[in-house]
């Protein structure tokens, strides 16, 4: 009975959590309910380790329920505490790293639940095959897991743990620097060995503090780069994301301008709002602090860029995404008007699906076109001559370079890794990146 009354109440706290947090994340709601579905079978998983538990001494037995349950009960008090001070008013580093430290905890247990659930579909089958063996029928509870492949679940678990912290800590700013040489037939005779750094994603919502970003800008500056382009995630959540970095960004520097456009999280769609109103000056706040920068926001615009009697267009589109859960606020038309028959247009698109169902099938005239969006997954593998990552299962174009493979004009895309981080604060194997172009005349 008790442990019938211990299941139900931990079952309505975990439905209660969830749906204080789509209230609050709306755009996360898809994937609160696989959370909650995760919740459930955390406690299934406690239950399983409960008798071996028993064994142990009261001390180590209470302190390893305490780590147990550290995550959810981390995860409920911030939830609790975020009702009394908004989340988004707290200290920016114990927010980052708070939010992280939740999220590694949780993922620990991943590779555990994964081998219970392993362990039990055998013994389901062991079961079935038994009970109606002629020979000896068996009850279900008389049939044992396989305690290698538990042993194994919880080391997994560990590693994983390890693994993250260390993404956290050594790679999370482990800044690195990619060169890309990009010809293109009709570029002007002056706009030769042109140099662009292209850097996406910052994501100031993730950053502990400005010293790493001034880091990194510092290395963009070493590069004297002609023309600066952010292709977009300025933010995490709202513009005030931002607010302290200003001087940091300031010291960005290019002698052609600094050109940005929005990304998906820099609408403010991804937490609730109080009013519409609340949510239009966020919008108006954001145009305010790249005014502040001095950085050429460009909204379904366009700019031209100068050299000698020779010219080159620059066109910025908002965010347009091929899935529904984007915004398709971009509108090439528009952002394209005034340029069409120049020779030389370079595009910024923040998400590469624009690009491959949009961009490189009806309109030719545009020669590059930078993205960034993806993060490279923020995970996976890029050393020895592999690249790979789990998020080209979601985007064909994901990372570096791409040619259009239609016929006609020669179009091209690259993808950026990001700078910054979203969800985990951390790197492995992906490094955030800072890409330089140098244009070539053929």
């Amino acid at each position: 009975m008790k442990k019938k009354l211990t299941s139900s109440l931990f079952v309505l706290l975990s439905l209660a959590l969830v749906l204080v947090l789509q209230a609050f994340l709306p755009k996360y709601a898809d994937r609160l309910k696989l959370f909650f579905i995760f919740l459930l079978l955390d406690g299934y998983l406690w239950f399983s380790i409960q008798r071996s538990l028993q064994t142990l001494r009261t001390g180590f037995r209470y302190s390893l329920a305490i780590i147990y349950w550290l995550p959810l009960t981390l995860l409920l008090c911030v939830t609790v505490f975020g009702f009394f001070v908004p989340f988004l008013d707290w200290n920016l580093p114990l927010r980052t790293y708070l939010q992280n430290f939740i999220l590694i905890l949780f993922l620990t247990k991943l590779f555990p639940i994964l081998t219970l659930i392993l362990a039990d579909l055998a013994r389901v089958f062991l079961f079935a095959v038994r009970y109606f063996s002629p020979d000896k029928k068996e009850s279900f509870g008389s049939i044992i897991r396989a305690a290698v492949l538990l042993k194994s679940g919880w080391i997994l678990g560990l590693l994983i743990f390890l693994i993250m912290t260390a993404g956290t800590i050594f790679w999370q700013f482990d800044f690195k620097i990619r060169t890309q040489e990009i010809t293109l037939n009709e570029l002007p005779a002056s706009f030769n060995g042109f140099k662009i750094v292209q850097i996406s994603d910052v994501h100031l919502g993730s950053w502990g503090s400005a010293g790493k970003l001034q880091q990194a800008i510092d290395e963009i500056n070493g590069l004297k780069p002609d023309v600066i382009f952010f292709t977009g995630d300025m933010f995490n959540y709202c513009t005030a994301d931002g607010y302290g970095f200003e001087p940091v960004l300031k010291s960005l520097h290019a002698p052609f301008g600094i050109y940005a456009i929005l990304g998906n999280h820099d609408y403010g769609d991804y937490i609730h709002w109080p009013s519409a109103e609340a949510k239009q000056q966020n919008m108006e706040d954001l145009k305010s602090f790249y005014k502040n920068l001095e950085w050429k926001l460009l909204l379904n615009s366009n700019d031209i860029l100068k050299m000698r009697n020779d010219s080159i267009a620059v066109i910025g589109v908002e965010n347009w995404g091929s899935t529904r859960r984007f915004q398709r606020s971009g509108d090439i038309k528009r952002a394209q008007s005034g340029t069409e028959t120049m020779e030389i247009q370079l595009l910024l698109s923040h998400d590469p699906s624009h690009w491959e169902t949009i961009i490189s099938r009806k309109y030719p005239k545009i020669d590059l076109t930078l993205s960034g969006h993806t993060h490279g997954g923020q995970v996976g593998i890029d050393c020895c001559g592999l690249h790979w990552s789990p998020v080209k299962w979601l985007y064909d174009h994901w990372c570096g370079l791409y040619k259009n493979p239609l016929p006609g004009p020669v179009q091209y895309l690259y993808v950026n890794q990001g700078l910054g981080n979203i969800g985990y604060s951390g790197r492995i194997g992906i490094m955030p990146e800072i890409t330089l172009i140098t244009l070539k005349c053929r």
